[in-house]
């Protein structure tokens, strides 16, 4: 391992914003040719979805247009490499979907998405499928070389370099995983997050009361609000969701 990406691993493990991790692995990519990035995690999936789309976890440095397309838009859904993210793990050249163009094996909706890449001078990279030990979770990246550069250039990169990258990309998603990452509006109030915290802990409502110096109705109150800023219906599923997104037992300075 050379000094160079010791040290980027080292940085990148201490980091306890997204928001900073995120903008270090977009500069680190670049310096190898992938300037374009998009990451997506679910953490919901079952066997015809992906779950939610406002549960998902997106990271992204492409423009506005482009995201607003593909992810807001939903043609990830069709999207060939997206779905070779959800039928593999590893990493894969997007010459296979050049392959499968030459080949007519696309779907009118996989075309569509062709085009739409095309048209923002996304047709050259690579994708990354991280393992899980969860039927519900799949998380990828995808990352875009930069304009100019061919499908053969980025896989002369990938040829010297593909094996830190993939191990960089790898450890990127496992950091995700231990921030916060909080959706719009699902921020919860430290009451509310207190007393879902203490319901993880297998607390009954007399206990949470007592711990908290609270009645049980206004323990309630702060459950029913959370459930409502979480969006979902049980406390169950906003001690789950609260978990998935790193709200609870997490360290504030």
């Amino acid at each position: 391992m050379s000094p160079g990406l010791r040290r980027y691993l080292i940085d990148l493990s201490n980091t306890d914003s997204v928001e900073v991790l995120w903008q270090m692995h977009c500069d680190t990519m670049a310096s190898y040719g992938f300037d374009r990035l998009l990451y997506g995690f679910t953490r919901f999936r079952t066997a015809n979805s992906l779950g939610d789309p406002n549960d998902f976890v997106v990271l992204s440095n492409h423009p506005h247009d482009y995201r607003e397309g593909f992810v807001e838009g939903g043609l990830y859904r069709h999207g060939p490499m997206v779905q070779w993210a959800l039928d593999n793990e590893g990493w894969s050249s997007w010459r296979v979907m050049g392959e499968r163009i030459s080949k007519g094996e696309l779907t009118a909706e996989e075309r569509r998405v062709v085009e739409f890449n095309l048209a923002h001078k996304v047709h050259a990279g690579y994708t990354v499928s991280f393992k899980s030990v969860s039927s519900r979770a799949k998380g990828a990246i995808s990352l875009t070389a930069r304009i100019g550069m061919t499908q053969d250039d980025a896989d002369v990169v990938w040829e010297e370099n593909g094996a830190d990258i993939v191990l960089m990309n790898n450890i990127v998603h496992l950091k995700i995983l231990t921030l916060p990452m909080i959706l719009p509006n699902q921020s919860l109030t430290p009451r509310q997050r207190e007393a879902l915290e203490w319901v993880g802990d297998g607390k009954t409502m007399q206990d949470i009361a007592q711990i908290m110096g609270l009645t049980q109705a206004t323990v309630e109150k702060h459950l029913r609000l959370a459930r409502e800023t979480l969006n979902v219906e049980t406390t169950a599923q906003a001690v789950a969701k609260a978990a998935f997104q790193n709200q609870m037992f997490i360290l504030r300075g």
